[in-house]
């Protein structure tokens, strides 16, 4: 779960805090546990729930980010035979901005709809679209950049 955690923070010991609360939650709501699903599924949601209450639910759709504007164009360049290790991409999604960072695993991580994401967060279904498309493009630039690096 700390790997839940880490994917909703800014670092390691912002991680632990948040997987401590939603440990304490778990234990405080554990005779709601119905056992009709798994517990670390039942546990999962609590410890991203937990996660999104962190975050200011404005701050998705206020928050100011310094990348260039460049980056917003379609590319079509191949990643090419680049090898990341899953430390490597946690990495780098740790690098994306907070309110592409969440939008992104909600959906492409944790397999929630834009529509649950738009009601967990309190936003609109175009506000999670559009923050999931620019984190891909985003995480694309990132990765074309270390291929850079490696050549």
């Amino acid at each position: 779960m700390l790997v839940v955690c880490m994917r909703y923070s800014r670092h390691q010991m912002e991680a632990e805090d948040i997987l401590q609360d939603a440990f304490i939650k778990v234990f405080e709501h554990l005779e709601q546990f119905q056992s009709k699903g798994s517990l670390e599924g039942w546990i999962r949601r609590i410890v991203v729930n937990t996660a999104l209450k962190t975050f200011d639910r404005k701050s998705v759709t206020q928050e100011q980010i310094g990348i260039d504007p460049a980056w917003d164009t379609p590319d079509t360049a191949p990643i090419g035979d680049m090898q990341l290790h899953a430390e490597d991409l946690l990495r780098i999604i740790q690098t994306l901005p907070e309110g592409y960072r969440v939008v992104f695993n909600l959906y492409a991580i944790e397999g929630y709809s834009h529509q649950e994401i738009a009601e967990m967060l309190g936003i609109q279904e175009s506000t999670s679209r559009s923050q999931l498309v620019k984190a891909r493009k985003y995480l694309q630039t990132q990765v074309q950049a270390l291929q850079k690096v490696a050549v």
